[in-house]
């Protein structure tokens, strides 16, 4: 079963977005990605804000479980973005919900 593992908000001016959320959730910076937003206690998603879709990444333990879990939520009504411009050696598939929402579905925890 997928869980999530961040949510990602739109945000033109990332650092921006990045500096209020940190403040207001008291989350830290990821170490290695500074638009990555680490929980206090590190219990519970990062969020991420960055120029694209606000949308939620589910994480799998790997690429077996990431191509059932993607069998299985498109049998409930989710389809894949089949458009998307995915970057060399992507690690994650885009999704549409029944309703429109957009969401990624990754090999990884």
């Amino acid at each position: 079963m997928v869980k999530i593992a961040a949510v990602c908000l739109h945000g033109e001016d990332w650092r921006r977005g990045a500096r209020f959320w940190a403040e207001a959730l008291g989350y830290a910076p990821h170490p290695e990605a500074e638009d990555v937003l680490v929980p206090p206690d590190g219990d519970g998603p990062l969020l991420a804000v960055y120029g694209d879709a606000t949308h939620l990444d589910l994480s799998t333990s790997g690429p077996e479980e990431q191509q059932a879990e993607i069998a299985r939520l498109e049998s409930i009504g989710a389809e894949r973005v089949a458009d998307w411009p995915y970057p060399k050696g992507a690690d994650f598939v885009v999704m549409r919900d029944p309703v429109g929402n957009l969401f990624c579905i990754l090999d990884h925890d």
